[in-house]
């Protein structure tokens, strides 16, 4: 799914089985979500993509000694469920004096495609690294995951809009024998402590696989306190912006429930899984670190969600339907 990975781009989720129905044929699927943010589907009988992955042509890197994969496997398909690359359009523009800041600050690092290479902290061109979209965070990750409908052939992911900065430097100025090592692959900050790119910063995508196609989408969460009460966005008709952070998500006969997950609100949200539309919420003592799970008891259904956070001891929280509602 990615060669020579030097992003940071390992696959982090279980892959999900689903028995697919596509131009009327039966299809076993095994679907894995990625930090590309990209569905990889695959035939599990015989190893084949149901739709086409190509090999493409990626840039080169400059850093001296570097080689890199010359070709990179492509989804053709299934759309992205994150932004992938970065372009000057996707900085944030919520006025106009921010995106003229958010445009400064990008300037000093290397924007591009999918698979932009590395580069120098310190680079003749005048840049200190390359962005990285997805980042080393996703696109899916560990906490979030992905889920799936067996019945209707529904496949739901979790992703956070993170990027990366890579900038490498000489091996001797980080006591490594390596050529060029990186200084790590956090991102940087936007304008004034804002995000550097657009919302959403997180979300949940649903996708019919049995058509190839995405369902729906929903901001992971409402839009975060220091957002709406940021100074510089006094006034301004905020969208919905979700939080930065990845959804913890459990699918069941009837619903999508998510807890808003490690930097999200302390809340369970029920939304239909067909629309999108949230139709409750709960909540919760802290938020989520995992996907919740669900069982019966004594003729009663239970949500169970694992929750901690600062201030707030690790702990499972079990929650069910008041008895008038059984």
């Amino acid at each position: 799914m990615v060669h020579h990975d030097v992003w940071n781009f390992d696959n982090p989720n279980a892959p999900k089985l689903l028995d697919l129905t596509i131009n009327g044929q039966t299809v076993p699927a095994v679907i894995e979500s990625t930090k590309q943010g990209w569905l990889y589907a695959f035939n599990r009988a015989t190893g084949e993509p149901i739709w086409p992955i190509e090999e493409r042509p990626v840039a080169k890197s400059d850093v001296p000694g570097e080689i890199l994969s010359a070709t990179q496997p492509f989804v053709t398909h299934l759309p992205p469920f994150e932004l992938q690359g970065t372009t000057e359009n996707d900085l944030i523009d919520f006025t106009p004096a921010l995106r003229a800041e958010a445009k400064q600050l990008a300037s000093e690092y290397r924007m591009g495609p999918m698979f932009t290479p590395p580069s120098l902290a310190q680079d003749p061109d005048g840049t200190k690294g390359a962005f990285v979209m997805p980042g080393a965070n996703g696109g899916a990750n560990i906490p979030g995951g992905s889920a799936t409908d067996p019945e209707l052939g529904l496949f739901f992911v979790a992703t956070e809009r993170g990027h990366s900065v890579i900038s490498l430097v000489p091996g001797e100025e980080k006591d490594s024998n390596a050529g060029y090592v990186s200084l790590g692959p956090g991102g940087i900050r936007g304008p004034q402590g804002l995000e550097l790119f657009k919302p959403p910063y997180g979300s949940i995508v649903a996708y019919d696989m049995n058509k190839g196609q995405i369902l729906w989408h929903i901001p992971n969460g409402d839009t975060p306190d220091q957002v709406k009460n940021h100074p510089a966005l006094r006034g301004i008709d905020l969208p919905r912006t979700g939080k930065r952070s990845h959804a913890t998500i459990l699918v069941t006969k009837s619903l999508l429930l998510y807890g808003e997950g490690r930097r999200g609100d302390a809340f369970l949200h029920a939304v239909d899984k067909q629309t999108g539309e949230e139709v409750g919420i709960v909540a919760l003592p802290a938020t989520t670190n995992t996907a919740p799970m669900t069982y019966q008891h004594q003729g009663k259904q239970y949500i169970v969600a694992a929750v901690a956070g600062p201030g707030a001891i690790g702990e499972l929280v079990a929650l069910r339907l008041p008895e008038d509602d059984l």
